[in-house]
C-alpha cells in the first residue's frame, strides 16, 4: 500500500497542486479529498483497516456522483483516472488485509481498468499477500508486467560501437585553477568537508555534504543563478529545496573545484510524455580508474555484491541482466523503489553537456554559445519523434560517451 498523499502528489502538481480552478465543484472535491487523505492515513497507520476502507469507498462514490460539465470532465480526466486507480488499489490492499478476498480482487481489477501501472509496488506490497495465490488476482496482476519499468529497460535496444571521428563533440572538464572554482572551494571549505581519507572517501563525503546541507525538492526550480554558491544561499535564504538538476550542478562544481573530473548526467525515460527524469553525477576516480555513480538528491551510490562502487553504465547493465545491486547505508531510499523502479525508468537514455564547468547552464549570465548536449541512446529508439533529443549530438556508443578523461580527445 502507498499512502494517498504520496500517490496523488504528482497528479496534483500538474494542476498547480491544490490551487483554485474555475470549477467550484472541482475545488470542493479537492478540498474534501485533502481531508480524506488525512483521515485515511490516520486509520491505516493505526491498523483500523475497515475505517480506512470506508474513507476510500466514500471518495470513489463522491467521484462517481460528481456533477461536472463535459468540458470539466475533459480537463480533469487525467487526475480523475489517477484518483480512481489509486483509490481502488489501496482499497484492494485494505480488503485483502481484512481477508475479503473477492472484494479485494474486484477492487484490484478496477484499479487496472482505471490505469494503475505500478508493477513493482504491486509485486512487493505485503498488503496483497492474502490474495496473491488467487487465480483471478494472478490473471489481473499479469497485465501490469508490460508497464514494469525494469522490464521496459530490459527490452531496450543494444548499444553499438561507432566510428564517427570528429563529428561528435569532445567532453571537456574545467580545471580546478579556474577563479570561480577556487571560490567554490574556499566558500565551502571543501578540504575540510572532503576529509583526510583516500580519494573515494573524499568523493563520498562531498556528495553527502550536498545531500545533507541543501534541502531536496524535486518540484522546485530555484530562482537564482545556477551555480553551487547561489544554490546554497538560495536554500539558506528561503528555506526551499532545490531540484535534482540543481543538486547535481552543485555537486559537479564542488568536484571540479577539488580537481575531480565530473559531469552531471540527465537520466531519461523512454516515454517523452513522461516529464519526470532524474539528474545525478558521474565522477571519475583516478584510484579506481572508472566513473562512479553519485546521487546528491538521495545521498546514494551503488555497489555490487562485493561492495565495489559502480558507474552509471555498470548499474544500467546490471539492471538489464538482473545482477546484484545494493545501496549505501546512508541513503533513505530502498533498492526496490530507487533502482528497480525509478532509475530503471530513467536509465533508458542518458544526456550530458559537452562542457563540465562552473555555471554551465547560466540562468542570468551570458550563455555559453559552444555548449552542446550529447545523448547516449539505445539502438531502435525513435530519436526523431522525441522532443528532448532535438538539436542533440546522438551516439549509440558507450565507449565514446563514457570515455575516460585521461584519454585525450
Amino acid at each position: 500500500m502507498k499512502l494517498l498523499p504520496t500517490l496523488f502528489l504528482a497528479a496534483f502538481f500538474a494542476f498547480s497542486s491544490f490551487a483554485q480552478t474555475n470549477s467550484p465543484t472541482w475545488n470542493t472535491f479537492l478540498s474534501d479529498l485533502q481531508k480524506a487523505q488525512v483521515e485515511y492515513s490516520t486509520h491505516y497507520s493505526e491498523k483500523k483497516y475497515q475505517q480506512a476502507a470506508t474513507v476510500l469507498s466514500t471518495v470513489a462514490t463522491t467521484l462517481d456522483n460528481l456533477k461536472l460539465t463535459e468540458k470539466e470532465k475533459q480537463e480533469f480526466q487525467p487526475i480523475i483516472k489517477d484518483v480512481y486507480a489509486n483509490v481502488y488499489y489501496n482499497l484492494a490492499c485494505l480488503q485483502s488485509l481484512l481477508n475479503e478476498k473477492k472484494q479485494a480482487i474486484t477492487s484490484f481489477e478496477k484499479a487496472i481498468v482505471w490505469g494503475y501501472k505500478d508493477y513493482q509496488n504491486a509485486l512487493n506490497d505485503t498488503d496483497l499477500t492474502n490474495i496473491r495465490k488467487e487465480k483471478k488476482f494472478i490473471k489481473a496482476f499479469s497485465q501490469l508486467k508490460q508497464y514494469d519499468k525494469l522490464f521496459l529497460l530490459q527490452q531496450s535496444g543494444k548499444y553499438i560501437s561507432e566510428n564517427k571521428g570528429s563529428s561528435l563533440p569532445a567532453f571537456n572538464y574545467q580545471t580546478a585553477n579556474d577563479h570561480n572554482l577556487k571560490e567554490v572551494k574556499r566558500y565551502f571549505n571543501l578540504d575540510s568537508i572532503a576529509g583526510k581519507g583516500d580519494e573515494v572517501s573524499k568523493i563520498i563525503n562531498i556528495m553527502l555534504f550536498v545531500t545533507n546541507s541543501i534541502k531536496y525538492d524535486g518540484t522546485n526550480w530555484a530562482l537564482c543563478e545556477f551555480d553551487a554558491i547561489d544554490f546554497y544561499n538560495y536554500h539558506k535564504a528561503t528555506g526551499k529545496g532545490i531540484n535534482c538538476r540543481h543538486k547535481a550542478m552543485t555537486l559537479n562544481e564542488m568536484y571540479l573545484a577539488m580537481g575531480f573530473k565530473s559531469r552531471y548526467v540527465t537520466c531519461m525515460p523512454k516515454d517523452d510524455t513522461d516529464t519526470d527524469c532524474h539528474v545525478i553525477n558521474s565522477v571519475y576516480s583516478e584510484t579506481l580508474k572508472k566513473w562512479l555513480w553519485m546521487d546528491p538528491s538521495h545521498g546514494a551510490y551503488v555497489m555490487d555484491e562485493n561492495n565495489n562502487l559502480l558507474s552509471i553504465e555498470e548499474v544500467r547493465e546490471r539492471l538489464i541482466s538482473n545482477q546484484s545491486l545494493k545501496l549505501n547505508t546512508e541513503t533513505k531510499v530502498t533498492k526496490i523503489w530507487y533502482l528497480d523502479n525509478y532509475m530503471a525508468k530513467n536509465l533508458y537514455w542518458i544526456q550530458c553537456t559537452n562542457k563540465s564547468q562552473f555555471n554551465t547552464e547560466s540562468r542570468y549570465r551570458q550563455a555559453d554559445t559552444d555548449l552542446q548536449y550529447i545523448s547516449l541512446i539505445p539502438t531502435g529508439f525513435d530519436k526523431d519523434s522525441n522532443k528532448y533529443l532535438k538539436n542533440n549530438a546522438i551516439t549509440h556508443d558507450p565507449a565514446y560517451f563514457w570515455k575516460s578523461p585521461e584519454v585525450k580527445n
